[in-house]
This record gives structure tokens, sequence and C-alpha cells, in this order.
């Protein structure tokens, strides 16, 4: 699959750290962004590149020639195949695929030349050609949604709605937001716009949402423009401490599983109402800290409200979307919600039969941290519980994970760790 790579933009917002040369350019702990980006390809087989350049491009050519030349900083191949497309006036960020569209005749990936990343590309492609669609975005939720493109998807991970920074926004959403990494069919550029700069995201992408030719991948690993003099300097910290690489799904992943009501939420006991949710007193100041640590923070819940009938599928995740969209306004993010919306007793007015079975998913049975488990790689014996119940501390210890107990009683259920709340919690682990 062949890669193209857009690095043709000016990079005017991070000029106080470079303005001499292109943004790609820039070096993260002595090395260019933009080698750091084809070492993570050429290491996984993505060899054959395309790179479009504009401002100051001879740099980006100079330096990696067609691929073979040596590396100035390592001291050996960058081992792989660069052609170059360069623009001799301005075409957006996505004119410039429209002139390449004959040397494009199968899917391709194109990736963003300033953004900071360390993935697995071989588990991305695999999805996308499982899928079938035009276009498959690889997204993921950030500590800044509200200022984001947000991307709206269906359970089937189909693109429904594409609200770009400028459309006007629900009051709740879900964190999730596209990275800027994607696999395209050449098909998409059938047609070109007839403007003279073309934009990638809301003339070529954002038409697709609806359609169902367009899908979302969902993932945790470290992906982050570094557009900004404030971002560079926290991707140089955390490629510097390792993080970036430690996210790719790749390694096995460590994560915090937190439980909900009581949890992260104010208990109200079946909370059926979404004005009825309110985070607890530093819930976001804790779940920033998994975020900055390393630790995945993924939430799983009983949500017996869906089989009883008083909460429908869709309420259930408007109160879900509140919750992320509180956190993010705090700068936290959640990595992934599951919940079980399964309950066996029966005789309630409005029941749903469907979900009235014995399930493997519902606490204290382990079904959803072992779901997360199989998704997100993650070493469960070097992963937390934390809840406020004992159907929590048993569905941990039966998935193999520590447990600690959020309580201000003297409750023991063979828990790892007693706490009185969240925040206790991180700051005693991390």
């Amino acid at each position: 699959m062949k890669t193209v790579i857009m690095a043709g933009g000016r990079g005017t917002r991070i000029s106080s750290v470079a303005s001499d040369i292109p943004k790609p350019m820039i070096k993260i702990e002595g090395m260019p962004v933009l080698e750091r980006e084809i070492a993570c390809l050429k290491k996984q087989g993505f060899t054959d590149i395309i790179i479009t350049v504009s401002h100051l491009g001879n740099i980006i050519m100079d330096y990696f020639g067609d691929g073979s030349k040596i590396s100035p900083v390592t001291g050996e191949s960058f081992g792989v195949n660069i052609e170059y497309y360069y623009e001799n006036k301005p075409l957006g960020n996505a004119g410039a695929l429209f002139e390449l569209k004959d040397r494009l005749n199968e899917d391709f990936l194109l990736l963003n030349a300033d953004a900071m990343f360390d993935i697995n590309f071989k588990r991305f492609v695999a999805y996308h050609k499982k899928m079938g669609g035009l276009v498959t975005l690889f997204t993921h939720p950030n500590s800044h949604p509200y200022d984001s493109g947000l991307i709206v998807a269906d359970n089937c991970g189909t693109v429904e709605k594409w609200i770009a920074k400028e459309d006007i926004r629900p009051q709740f959403y879900k964190n999730r937001v596209n990275a800027g990494l994607h696999i395209i069919s050449p098909s998409v550029l059938d047609i070109r716009p007839e403007t003279e700069k073309v934009d990638l995201d809301r003339q070529l992408l954002k038409p697709l949402a609806g359609t169902g030719k367009m899908y979302i991948y969902d993932s945790p690993e470290y992906v982050k423009d570094m557009g900004t003099p404030d971002r560079y300097y926290t991707v140089c910290e955390d490629v510097r401490t390792g993080k970036v690489t430690a996210k790719n799904l790749g390694n096995k992943q460590k994560a915090i599983f937190l439980d909900r009501d009581g949890t992260i939420n104010k208990y109200v006991g079946f909370l059926r109402n979404i004005d009825q949710f309110e985070l607890l007193d530093k819930v976001s100041a804790a779940i920033k800290k998994i975020n900055e640590s390393g630790y995945l923070a993924i939430v799983v819940t009983n949500q017996p409200v869906i089989a009883r009938g008083e909460v429908s599928v869709k309420e259930l995740e408007s109160i879900h979307n509140k919750m992320e969209t509180l956190l993010g306004l705090d700068g936290a993010f959640l990595d992934a919600v599951y919940y079980c919306p399964h309950h066996p007793d029966r005789g309630y007015e409005g029941e749903r039969p469907e979900y009235k079975i014995q399930c493997d998913c519902r606490k204290p049975k382990p079904g959803m941290l072992l779901k997360a488990a199989r998704d997100f790689n993650i070493d469960l014996a070097n992963s937390w519980m934390v809840g406020d119940g004992e159907n929590d501390i048993k569905a941990g210890k039966e998935a193999g994970c520590r447990t600690a107990l959020i309580t201000k009683e003297d409750d023991r259920y063979n828990q790892d760790l007693t706490v009185m709340s969240l925040w206790q919690f991180v700051e005693e682990i991390l």
C-alpha cells in the first residue's frame, strides 16, 4: 500500500520554534518529525512513499532524496522509496492528490507530515479492508475536543456526521476526533471540486458522512499534532519518556478500568435522566492524571436500566456524551466506554425481553474487561479495576486485575486498595 505524506504546510503557528525550515523538519529529540514518521512506516513494511512539498520543500527533498540516502541522525539508509510532488502554487491540503491521481491505483495511506505518531498501521489497514469502505478515518479522544472537529459514528463504525470546528455542535457529544491519518480509495478523487484550492476535510471527506461509505477506526495510540509551540514541547517530553512508542497497540497496554456511578459521577441510584448526571469532585483532574500516566482510562458499567425499559440505548449514549463533554472541558478524556445493558430478572413494566438474559458482561462477571483487553491488547495483570461496589472488585479479580474500592465505610471485598475517591486512588498509585 502506498503512503502519501502531505508536507506542504508553512507552519506559521510554530514559527517561534523554527522559521527557517519546513515544519516537518523540526527536530524531536534530534530527529526531524518527518524522519520519525518514515521510520515508523518502514518498520512495518510501508516503504512506497509520495511526499507533497511546497514551502522550503527543497530542504525535505535534499535531506531524504529518493529514500536511499543515509540519515545524518542514524547513519543508516532511510530504506524506503520516495517520490515527490512539488506544488508551485498553493492547492490547499488536498489539491495535490488530484495531481497524483495517476500514481494512486489502489487504496492508500494519507498522513500529515507535522504529526507525531507511533501506531500499528497493519492493524489499521486490516480493519479498513474488513469494513470495505471508501475511507477509514483514524479517530481518537483528545484533551481539547471543544475546539476540534468531531466525528459521529454509529455502533458499527459508520460515519454519520462530520462536525467541523466552525459547525454548531450539540450541547453534549462523544469525544471522537479525526487524528489526521486516513486510508482512502482513489475513487474519492474521481471528481475534483471546482475550487483552485481543495480542503480535504470539508470538500472530500465531510460529504461522505451519512453515505455508509466511510468508517472510523478508534484507537488510543499516540497521535499528536505538533503545530503549536506548547504541543511541540509536549511531544518532545513524550518521546523522551517513551510514552509515544509504548502506546503502539503492538505493545501490551496498561489500563485503569473505572466503574461509572459512584466513581465518576454522583450516585443517585438508577440514573435515568441526563439532568441527574453530575461529575464527582476532582474526577476530571484524576482522569487527566491517568491520561498523562500512559494508562488507558476505560469505563465499564452495568446499565440494567436498558433491560428494565427505563432508559433507551440512545438516551444512555446521550448521558455518556455528557460525561465525555464535561471531562473534555476540563482537559480529560476516556479511551473507551463499555456498558452491559442486560438484567436477568423479569417482571418490570416496559422491560425489554431481548436484554433479559444471563450474559458474560454484567459485573461481577469480567466480560467487559476481557473485551477491552482484546480490543486494546491490555495486560490485565498490570491493570486496575476501580469501583465503589463488591461487583466491581469481583469483576476485577476475575479478570486478573488489581483492584481498588472507593468507600467511606469499612467495606472489605478482598480489594488490594481502599480509597475515599478516584482522586485519592491516582495520588497513591500514579
